[in-house]
């Protein structure tokens, strides 16, 4: 792995769509790097933006969907050994799909059933896509394709290789997503939800698989995900997300141990924990507001029980915590009131810290 390079750099992205009611202002100035072979987490409820984010790399944008302005800048070598790096918002739809898409750039969706074709065997579709961006023949595809699903842990590849996706259960379709995606041999794999669908213990399986996967091929992994619990599990850097845009930045521990944004205070209180005394589940208030009227101030002021007056008037810039962590809440500006985050918190974050070191 080549430390500190920089693979793919999203700078000042903003994306509006729109719709029957106005325009919706989903994407408000995403800023986030990528380093070669690490894995950042992007979380956030549903709404937030982390898949519209990932969506425009992909020129994945539905047909109402608008890049207003920003750069998506990926960094590769070509087949010359030259290095090269492209804007990939530039880039047309066809040289997009055909040169980076899949073939540089790959994605696995939350639910394997939408990316897979019933009417064709396993087999098909991953051949089908080996030789629509290598030169290869018919039966070195074959071959490769029997290795990726070796690779990805299905039993008696040759076998299943037959199999059409209805015969296989959930776990092993995802497997099948898996190794489509890494058919080309990508750099950067970015995976969306990728466990939703399935349940805990196989969750727990295709996140290794995914590690092992990436160590042994020096992938670099975009994890899209609300599940705190997976980012625990995998990530390097952690970006949180809330009304399109990100509000704090930081190594995982930093992120998991030491949270500096309300509202990540209220995504790691909504985790369950078997080891507390409190028999309710706890959930942040209120909704997320309506991207149609774009929020005056911090967008998470309403929901906010820590909220200061300023919240409400100007939006917070970021605020260096550390060299790795970063977040934008009026509540680290020198002259804020100290605010803890809650004391119920702190205890769980700690249970967990004493939890996870036992495993070192």
């Amino acid at each position: 792995m080549q430390a500190n390079k920089t693979i793919l750099t999203i700078k000042d992205l903003d994306i509006s769509f729109h719709t029957g009611s106005g325009n919706v202002h989903a994407i408000r100035g995403v800023n986030f790097d990528l380093q070669k072979g690490e894995t950042v987490a992007i979380v956030g409820e549903s709404g937030s933006g982390k898949s519209v984010t990932m969506k425009a790399a992909m020129g994945l944008l539905d047909a109402n969907g608008k890049v207003n302005s920003g750069e998506i800048l990926y960094t590769y070598t070509d087949e010359n050994g030259t290095e090269k790096t492209v804007d990939l918002l530039k880039l047309k739809k066809k040289e997009l799909r055909r040169e980076y898409n899949g073939q540089r750039i790959a994605m696995v969706f939350q639910d394997p059933m939408t990316s897979l074709d019933p009417t064709m065997t396993i087999g098909k579709q991953i051949t089908e896509t080996i030789r629509l961006h290598k030169d290869v023949t018919r039966q070195d595809a074959r071959r490769r394709a029997i290795e990726l699903l070796d690779m990805v842990g299905i039993p008696d590849p040759e076998k299943r290789f037959r199999n059409y996706p209805h015969q296989l259960s959930g776990g092993m379709r995802q497997r099948v997503v898996i190794a489509i995606a890494l058919s080309a041999d990508p750099d950067i794999l970015i995976c969306d939800e990728p466990t939703t669908a399935l349940d805990v213990t196989i969750q727990a399986k295709i996140l290794e698989l995914i590690k092992k996967i990436q160590k042994d091929m020096g992938l670099s992994v975009i994890y899209i995900t609300h599940d705190l619990g997976v980012v625990a599990k995998v990530a390097d850097y952690v970006n949180v997300m809330y009304a399109g845009k990100i509000v704090e930045v930081g190594n995982v521990e930093e992120i998991f141990y030491d949270p500096k944004h309300p509202y990540t205070w209220g995504l790691l209180s909504a985790m369950p924990d078997l080891e507390t005394d409190d028999d309710r589940l706890y959930s942040i208030p209120g909704s997320p507001p309506n991207l149609l009227h774009e929020p005056k101030g911090d967008a998470f002021a309403a929901r906010n029980p820590f909220a200061l007056e300023i919240d409400r008037k100007a939006e917070p810039p970021f605020f260096k915590v550390s060299e790795t962590h970063v977040a934008a809440t009026w509540l680290l500006h020198p002259d804020a009131p100290q605010v803890e985050m809650p004391e119920e918190l702190k205890e769980r974050l700690e249970r967990a810290k004493k939890e996870a070191q036992k495993y070192l």
